[in-house]
């Protein structure tokens, strides 16, 4: 069964943690919003799916992944779904809570990172609010950053299977000893925090090694590679999530 994926057609975001997952695992699936209006595609589309009053738990908002009956919205709730139907986390219940503690956290520094740039409120351009975004900025570069990348370093060194089964080539894992959807989330939020800011990540990437393997060796996993050299792959831009305005890094 096609798997239906439900978000913006011009960014990354938070739908890009789910892209990356059904990427990996080879599935299919179809970008609702970046398909065709002739085909049923398109805005539209995902605009009449959000509201659908048919639905009778209706998504507050995008990502929204539609898989048979079920329609379910938020980055972690879907990759607690897709998880074990992809093969990206263990069958056993320790293993997918785990997981989902995991992936909330990134779900955190993501937050934070989209906060840098809009401070007071999402209903206000960036341009709007630069003094207080300056102010929040430094505050997540100078002591946030760090601290969630360190408590990812002591997730991958806690794992015993990183020091039993290092896997040449496949690098660390977060859980296990195989690539998991926490694995490409992490390998995600350092590739947004490069973006936006890149002085402060080439820093705090060198006090976090195990954290710098992980990314690298994701980028390396092949169907990854694949899609992350095509056109499937949306650039980072100014109006998604992760943001690069140089006067925020100094």
């Amino acid at each position: 069964m096609t798997y239906q994926l439900h978000y913006w057609p011009s960014i990354q975001g938070r739908g890009e943690f789910i892209r990356l997952a059904l990427e990996a695992a080879g599935a299919q699936y179809v970008d609702v919003a970046r398909g065709s209006k002739n085909e049923g595609h398109g805005v539209p589309a995902l605009m009449a799916l959000l509201h659908n009053p048919k639905i009778a738990h209706p998504p507050f908002a995008p990502p929204v992944l539609v898989h048979g009956k079920h329609v379910i919205a938020q980055t972690a709730a879907i990759l607690l779904h897709l998880g074990p139907l992809l093969k990206l986390v263990g069958k056993n219940e320790s293993d997918r809570l785990w997981a989902h503690q995991i992936q909330l956290t990134i779900a955190d520094v993501v937050n934070e990172a989209h906060n840098t740039h809009h401070p007071v409120g999402t209903s206000l351009y960036y341009e709007n609010q630069k003094p207080e975004a300056l102010r929040a900025a430094q505050q997540f570069c100078a002591t946030r950053i760090p601290k969630y990348l360190a408590w990812f370093e002591t997730v991958l060194e806690r794992n015993p299977r990183n020091a039993t089964s290092p896997h040449p080539g496949t690098g660390p894992h977060l859980l296990g000893a195989r690539l998991s959807y926490v694995d490409l989330s992490l390998f995600q939020l350092v590739e947004g925090l490069q973006y936006a800011f890149p002085k402060t990540l080439k820093r705090a990437l060198k006090k976090v090694p195990l954290v710098a393997a992980l990314h690298a060796a994701v980028a390396r996993h092949k169907r990854v590679a694949a899609y992350l050299s095509s056109e499937r792959r949306i650039a980072f831009n100014e109006n998604g999530i992760f943001r690069h305005y140089s006067e925020l890094e100094g």
